[in-house]
């Protein structure tokens, strides 16, 4: 009998297997597809030899994740390419704004906005590591409470209202829009400041990298590195019901919560089954993948030197596309995000030819083909660029749900990050990686700090798996068959 099995292999289910067999227990972990990663898969989903990622793509957080900074990787095979600028948001009226590590560099790419730029990021630059280590978990007493309240107080704030007033000229409101789209939220709701101003700082710290050979890499790297620890991983192995899973003392669901409650439904109480249900997923996105003959032809062609291009102009322009899409529309200009892998990583294409990534927010569910929508938005600020497209393969959210099935109505986010449901995802409890039954944990994006590739919904989910381990070891019955 195993201490924990896992059910999932997304990068947060890895992360808790890696975590519980540090901690000296035995793990095993169950994959429901042929391959393991989640959302950190790669394949040649255009023409042969075009790398595409089938999710994510760029990978800001993995480099900052305390979790994921205490690993050596590298050992096991994982590579980080970074670029010249982690963003750039190009413009109709002048040049590209580019987000770079250097502060006093992208400040003087804002005119008379550099001063209030380089006076809202400066303090968080002095320790941002202890910063970030706050920021990515669950609410609990912060360990540099003064630096958290400095940033909190602000990031609670509407980033539309909030970046308004603090900066004078379109182009700082416009890259920190860009930054702040990333909540998946109207811009005017609360928390959507502290989104953006969480998504620039970390471009302050470290470029935002791609995997060489593809996103594939870093699940690639955890399993290995599970191994050596002594874990083992089943693919090809779907978990329907709790008669599929092997007898084990705890068992972790790097899934969605509905999925939580459908396998669980016979050992968790029904008011608890109700609010997982309950559990709001948001808006989904399309997602559009390009073999193409060549660069993106930017206007800008420094727009070339970043890992990942914002698209939706102006501050006001994002925000009407994100509010629209919270109305259940599909604007005619949304935003767009960009992302360059086969600029920074030649392994992605054949010689001489590159891959395009790009998804825009759709209401959840949408089955609506975006992809002329998504091409002349690109198309705006990189003339010609259609003339470079080789091969297409467009998403829908109904296909990132097969993909994936945590992604729920095409929601990649792990669920809505606002005011309340960020506090309490999945529901509202002391610990909320554990459930009403002990035995059973929920380590996946929808759990704290949420979305991103930086597995710390699974480290933190371990911690709690471990602490109770410690406990039932010596009282079965277990879970599972």
């Amino acid at each position: 009998m195993d201490d924990a099995v896992v059910v999932g292999s997304g990068p947060n289910g890895l992360a808790a297997a890696i975590e519980l067999a540090r901690a000296g227990a035995s793990v095993r972990v169950l994959e429901a597809r042929a391959e393991i990663g989640g959302g950190i898969r790669s394949a040649e989903l255009t023409l042969p030899g075009f790398v595409h990622d089938v999710c994510s793509g760029c990978h800001p957080l993995a480099l900052l994740s305390p979790w994921f900074r205490s690993l050596r990787l590298d050992r096991h095979g994982l590579r980080w390419i970074r670029p010249a600028a982690s963003v750039a948001h190009p413009l109709d009226d002048g040049p590209a704004v580019l987000l770079r590590r250097s502060l006093a560099e992208t400040a003087e790419e804002l005119g008379a906005d550099a001063r209030a730029y380089e006076k809202l990021f400066a303090p968080f630059l002095r320790n941002p590591h202890a910063l970030l280590a706050d920021l990515l978990g669950p609410l609990r007493i912060p360990k540099h409470p003064i630096q958290l309240a400095r940033f909190g107080l602000p990031g609670l704030l509407p980033a539309a209202g909030s970046f308004r007033a603090r900066f004078r000229g379109q182009r700082a409101r416009a890259l920190l829009a860009g930054c702040a789209a990333h909540a998946v939220l109207p811009l005017e709701r609360p928390l959507t400041a502290a989104v953006g101003m969480l998504f620039a700082l970390t471009g302050h710290v470290d470029d935002w990298p791609v995997a060489a050979g593809g996103s594939q890499s870093i699940g690639r790297a955890l399993a290995s590195l599970l191994r050596e620890l002594g874990g083992r991983i089943e693919t090809a192995v779907p978990v329907r019901s709790l008669g599929d899973i092997p007898p084990a003392r705890v068992v972790l669901f790097d899934t969605s919560p509905a999925q939580l409650a459908d396998v669980c439904a016979s050992i968790l109480p029904a008011g608890y089954l109700r609010r997982l249900r309950r559990y709001r997923y948001g808006p989904g996105a399309f997602k559009l993948d390009w073999a193409l003959d060549g660069p993106i032809p930017w206007r800008d062609p420094r727009v070339l030197e970043a890992s990942t291009v914002h698209i939706g102009g102006t501050l006001d322009e994002i925000a009407a596309a994100e509010a629209a899409v919270w109305r259940g529309e599909h604007p005619g200009r949304p935003f767009v995000l960009v992302v360059q892998q086969s600029q920074l990583d030649p392994s992605r294409a054949p010689a001489g030819k590159h891959t395009g990534y790009a998804y825009c927010h759709v209401p959840a569910g949408s089955t609506v083909d975006l992809t002329d929508v998504v091409e002349r938005q690109i198309e705006r600020f990189a003339p010609g660029f259609r003339d470079r497209i080789l091969a297409r393969h467009r998403m829908r959210t109904t296909d990132l749900e097969n993909e994936n099935p945590n992604y729920v109505g095409g929601a990649i986010t792990g669920g809505v990050a606002d005011l309340f449901q960020f506090f309490t995802r999945p529901v509202a409890r002391l610990d909320p990686y554990s459930t009403p039954n002990p035995r059973l944990f929920l380590c996946s994006a929808s759990t704290p700090p949420g979305g991103g590739v930086h597995g710390m919904c699974g480290y933190f989910a371990a911690r709690s798996a471990v602490r109770r381990l410690e406990r039932l070891r010596e009282h079965p019955p277990p879970v599972g068959a």
